[in-house]
């Protein structure tokens, strides 16, 4: 394919991508009210643990604030929904580039980046509510959390697509290993800097800032670092 061939189609990709996110997100806007109070929950269960709160309720400080947030809301869960399509495109925009062999690798491409995404965006929600908690804690009596419904969602969100993108490293270097870009006896070497790597991207990638969430995501990536390397071997890479 010729370069301008190439741009085509990384065009249609996009456009069949954005359209799932379209129709996904009319499935968030219809979907709003259950999200939201599903969303609500961690922020619930954090100010539970505080010694003393006004409400469990999130604010809004504008008047927009309300449709803002439907708007993310609705975007967020469209993207959700539409994760498989955009993951199925990527993988459809880069076998040009591939052999027979490793193009039958796509569905189960697909479908671990799904699982992969799923185990990060469930970590995810297991943290928010022990690191609002820990924050708020610092505040002791004095100070009392009344959140925004915009921050907490920017919050959130953030949060969930930091562990879900950082889940998909496993994935990214069994790919490499299986294009022998790397082998698992570089990644066996690397041990030390991926240790440190994941510690510094796990402090840089959680808002919450406190050792408590940064351990939780730096763990499973690492241990995901240790799995890749694991099933590289086994293919003898």
């Amino acid at each position: 394919m010729t370069l301008v061939q190439h741009l085509e189609e990384l065009r249609r990709r996009l456009i069949i991508s954005a359209v799932a996110v379209a129709l996904g997100s009319i499935g968030g806007f219809i979907l709003y009210r259950p999200v939201l109070d599903f969303l609500q929950e961690p922020y619930r269960e954090a100010v539970a643990s505080l010694p003393e709160t006004i409400t469990d309720k999130l604010i809004v400080t504008t008047p927009t604030e309300p449709f803002l947030a439907f708007l993310k809301i609705g975007l967020f869960v469209g993207l959700m929904l539409a994760l498989p399509v955009i993951l199925f495109q990527l993988w459809r925009f880069i076998t040009p580039g591939l052999t027979s062999k490793e193009r039958r690798m796509g569905i189960p491409f697909v479908l671990s980046s799904l699982v992969l995404f799923g185990a990060g965006t469930v970590f995810a929600f297991a943290v928010v509510p022990r690191g609002l908690a820990f924050l708020f804690s610092f505040g002791g009596d004095n100070l009392v959390p009344l959140l925004t419904i915009d921050r907490y969602l920017s919050f959130l969100f953030f949060l969930v697509l930091a562990f879900g993108l950082s889940f998909e490293l496993p994935l990214v270097l069994l790919f490499l290993t299986g294009v022998r870009v790397i082998s698992s006896a570089q990644l066996r070497r690397w041990r030390r800097y991926a240790l440190m790597g994941t510690v510094v991207f796990a402090a840089v990638a959680t808002p919450t800032q406190d050792p408590y969430t940064m351990l939780l995501m730096a763990v499973p990536i690492y241990l995901l670092y240790e799995g890749a390397i694991l099933i590289a071997r086994a293919f003898k890479r």
